[in-house]
């Protein structure tokens, strides 16, 4: 016979709080006792089991869902002191308005990675959030193999992941079966599509941007992956998944002069939103960018040097990352031969 988990409520005045819930929050009596004086009740309902008892415990929350569209979230208070609060059980994303900074991040400064979900290591590449905007992080599985993954989704405006160094296989929904990401390769993750990081090679990185910077991260224990279904054009939100290719990706002129760019195709798959690429000289050592207008634009240094040229000049190294703020004219200047740049535009 299998028993189900009870949480514990303080209860010291039985009968009102017992009519309360049952009469306005739709809880069914389990057991009760003693019976010529009833002081204990355990009661079910709303996927719960809860145990009124005086004297132990805290009167505590519980947030129910709402369960017609268009109601509107509200709280109660039950007679023991119990907050009962109705929620949208999927809310909207919230994204906070931009708070343009200029920052520059350098490997050395600052705290040092912590971990993460999963084991990964997390290092901050925005610490002020831009308000809370965006998020941009620098993540790294150093030792490899299997990851201690499940299939997830997050609920969020825009994600992107682009691979530093090594590899890591990665299966997503409706996306066919596992493949490998590798050094140059990136990834767009649209809204709410079920994915798993399956395992990794030893020093793996990436670079991960997102909006909002504080998103949810759900578990989707239903489903499998692989589906065994493969729909290059679904659209996830507005958005389609993208796996751009490094090695089957050309470089081709910038708009930079004697400096050439490799693209993702992202622009068309976020259908304007955003847009990622690689910068590298090819022949010249700087540039002048012409101001963007934009929410964000994003660099990071995926190797060799350079300085950039804004409010100053900041002395760049591989892994190093900046943002520059809209509008403000920046530039690159005094690049090693094996610079090479991420650049990540909202919107494109």
């Amino acid at each position: 016979m299998s028993q189900t988990a009870e949480v514990l409520i303080r209860c010291d005045d039985l009968a009102p709080t017992l009519r309360f819930f049952t009469q306005e929050l739709g809880f069914r009596i389990e057991t009760i006792f003693p019976a010529d004086d009833p002081k204990v009740a355990s009661l079910s309902g709303h996927g719960l089991r809860l145990r009124l008892e005086p004297g132990v415990g805290e009167a505590g929350t519980l947030r129910i869902p709402l369960e017609s569209e268009g109601s509107q979230p509200r709280s109660l208070a039950a007679p023991n002191g119990t907050r009962i609060e109705f929620v949208d059980p999927d809310p909207p994303i919230e994204v906070p308005p931009l708070q343009s900074e200029f920052i520059v991040t350098r490997v050395g400064d600052g705290p040092g990675a912590g971990e993460g979900r999963a084991g990964m290591l997390y290092r901050d590449l925005i610490p002020g959030r831009l308000g809370g905007r965006f998020i941009a992080s620098h993540i790294a599985i150093p030792e490899g193999g299997p990851v201690s993954d499940w299939v997830h989704f997050h609920k969020i405006r825009f994600q992107m992941i682009f691979c530093r160094q090594g590899w890591a296989r990665l299966v997503y929904e409706d996306q066919g079966e596992p493949f490998l990401m590798r050094a140059g390769d990136c990834v767009l993750q649209p809204p709410r599509i079920r994915h798993r990081v399956l395992e990794s090679s030893p020093a793996f990185e990436v670079v991960e941007l997102g909006c909002p910077a504080l998103h949810e991260t759900l578990a989707d224990h239903a489903m499998t992956l692989p589906t065994g279904r493969l729909d290059r054009e679904r659209d996830y939100g507005g958005q389609r998944f993208l796996h751009a290719v490094a090695a089957d990706t050309p470089w081709t002129a910038s708009a930079y002069p004697d400096f050439e760019v490799r693209g993702t195709g992202m622009a068309r798959a976020t259908a304007g939103l955003a847009d990622c690429r690689t910068v590298r000289p090819a022949g010249a050592t700087g540039f002048s960018a012409t101001p963007f207008a934009g929410e964000l634009m994003f660099g990071f240094l995926l190797a060799g040097s350079a300085s950039l040229d804004c409010r100053g000049a900041h002395a760049l190294g591989p892994a190093d990352a900046f943002v520059i703020p809209a509008g403000e004219a920046w530039g690159i200047n005094g690049a090693s031969a094996d610079l090479e740049l991420l650049q990540v535009e909202l919107p494109a």
